[in-house]
């Protein structure tokens, strides 16, 4: 195996998180949660995007590559593109856990849902292309729905903020 079908296995998988028995698209959003993190914390939302739009391209690339070395026009194992979705779906979450989980949950939702434009990407677009774009979609749809109930039902300083007033009251 070259170097390169090495990266693009790696990437691909989301460092083996892919490779998972069970629920590897479960797997890889979860393994998506920690990197967000820092990136947030370090270059905030709009690093985030910038770096979901880089891995985005990479993804295709090493999608293109591990579906032509297992002959599976999609494989299970390729979770890169459950991060862009993630990372995407994170793009207005504060930075606490419970923030993290409400968008975890709605990607994950619509990940597998799949409403209109993902389930025409995962059908029609028979390619690395379409494996991305479908969890692209997902994760927009998360992006709305998580910024409305963050907007509506989560303070602006996060759960964490909030837990911390309500201690600080007892």
């Amino acid at each position: 195996m070259s170097a390169q079908t090495k990266t693009a296995f790696i990437l691909g998988t989301w460092f083996g998180s892919g490779k998972a028995p069970v629920a590897s698209g479960t797997f890889g959003s979860f393994a998506a949660l920690p990197f967000a993190w820092g990136i947030m914390m370090f270059g905030g939302w709009l690093f985030l995007l910038i770096s979901s739009v880089i891995i985005y391209f990479i993804g295709v690339w090493s999608a293109d590559i591990v579906m032509r070395e297992t002959g599976i026009e999609d494989p299970g194992l390729i979770v890169i593109d459950e991060v862009v979705g993630q990372w995407l779906a994170l793009l207005t979450a504060p930075l606490d856990p419970i923030s993290y989980l409400i968008a975890f949950l709605f990607f994950r939702f619509f990940d597998i849902l799949k409403p209109w434009p993902a389930c025409w990407a995962d059908s029609k677009l028979h390619s690395a292309t379409g494996v991305m774009l479908d969890d692209v979609f997902a994760g927009l749809y998360a992006l709305i729905c998580s910024s409305l109930t963050t907007y509506y039902f989560i303070p602006q300083e996060g759960w964490l903020a909030l837990a911390k007033e309500l201690l600080s009251r007892i």
